[in-house]
């Protein structure tokens, strides 16, 4: 039997590799959601027939909802329609390449509904890692990773025992900024911090790669997603992007996986759990690479890593405030609102001065969300220090 997915966020990079994917798998396509990008997601629908699309914007609605007029496809519209198309029973699996904190609520509401959850989106985890949990548990699903690092370390911990993990390493590329002097960071542009050495990614996680926050994120995800106290994820840089993260054991030993950097190999290992299905794709040879570096973090240039580090010290509403700060200074970056430098320095006051709760439901979540993108948006850079 097929197995029958959703994608939310199908025209964006993780969602069009997907669908290129999937070309080579025996799956059913249920749901497909865009938030502006009408015209590629009327590609999408017509080729693979979806039950049902999803598009956030209003105007880009309309015109998908002609295009796909005489056919069966429902066609919903808004936020609603995308916690709608989230929400599906009739599906196996959902795979979450939403950008931001808008994934969150769609990766609760798919495991409500049964689903497995192939997750891209790791925001959910870092704002409500404890809630997704408990939810996970009540409906026994499960959440397979896509991002490269977490697809590794997940695909090495098979066959073995948490119980004996001495530390999960999460590798980095280190982004442009490696070996940029920290002086001249006050000088840096948006073009700049897009040039990522390695991946073709998306913009605001391009900035994240820039800063290291992706990093941070991924330490805050890794924790949730594999059980393990934060005092036993680490980051090394590694600029070739050839071993994906590596496990330490007890007894001193490692497990790495590589690969090229291509995220269809972590997207198709989500979906195709437990197997290794055959491609064509470009192999990895190690001769032509020739060697592979690593180097420690230097927290001076990549502040952001110790604010999220720092977050999982404080608990409660931290990191989902962390996250929020981030990904509002950085859209303000990106506008050329404030400097590269002062992306950390608004996440760092934003998490000091929010009204912070121990426990927090999703309620609260999403109150603090709305806090936080307004604090960061209406912050004046003259009072950053």
């Amino acid at each position: 039997m097929k197995k029958k997915i959703t994608i939310l966020g199908s025209t964006g990079s993780i969602g069009v590799n997907a669908l290129n994917v999937i070309n080579n798998l025996e799956i059913d396509i249920v749901g497909l959601s865009a938030n502006t990008n009408s015209q590629l997601l009327i590609e999408q629908a017509k080729k693979f027939q979806p039950k049902s699309v999803s598009i956030v914007d209003e105007d880009a609605y309309l015109i998908v909802k002609d295009a796909l007029k005489n056919t069966s496809i429902d066609v919903l519209c808004g936020r609603n329609g995308l916690l709608e198309i989230s929400s599906r029973d009739d599906v196996d699996l959902v795979l979450n390449a939403l950008v931001g904190s808008s994934g969150m609520l769609p990766t609760v509401y798919g495991i409500r509904a049964g689903a497995d959850i192939a997750l891209s989106n790791k925001e959910s985890l870092v704002m409500a890692g404890k809630i997704i949990e408990r939810e996970r548990k009540k409906t026994n699903v499960n959440i397979f990773p896509i991002d490269s690092e977490h697809s590794a370390i997940w695909q090495c911990l098979v066959g073995e025992s948490k119980e004996e993990v001495k530390r999960l390493i999460l590798t980095g590329s280190g982004g442009p900024f490696r070996e940029k002097k920290i002086s001249t960071f006050k000088d840096i542009k948006p073009e700049d911090a897009l040039k990522h050495p390695n991946w073709e990614m998306g913009k605001k996680i391009t900035i994240d790669s820039a800063s290291m926050m992706n990093k941070g994120l991924e330490v805050i995800e890794a924790v949730w997603l594999f059980e393990m106290d934060p005092q036993k994820v680490d980051i090394v840089v590694h600029p070739q992007s050839i071993i994906h993260s590596m496990v330490e054991f007890d007894d001193t030993s490692v497990k790495a996986q590589l690969g090229l950097p291509d995220m269809k190999i972590p997207i198709q290992y989500a979906l195709s759990y437990p197997n290794h299905i055959e491609t064509n794709w470009e192999p990895l040879d190690l001769v032509k690479i020739k060697s592979l570096t690593f180097e420690n973090v230097n927290y001076e240039r990549f502040p952001c890593i110790k604010l999220a580090y720092e977050s999982l010290n404080r608990e409660g509403t931290s990191p989902s405030v962390l996250n929020v700060a981030n990904e509002q200074a950085v859209y303000r970056f990106l506008n050329k609102e404030i400097g590269f430098m002062e992306i950390p320095k608004l996440i760092e006051i934003a998490m000091d001065n929010h009204d912070w709760t121990e426990d927090p439901s999703i309620d609260d979540i999403l109150s603090l969300e709305v806090w936080t993108t307004n604090f960061v948006k209406s912050f004046s850079s003259k009072y950053i220090k």
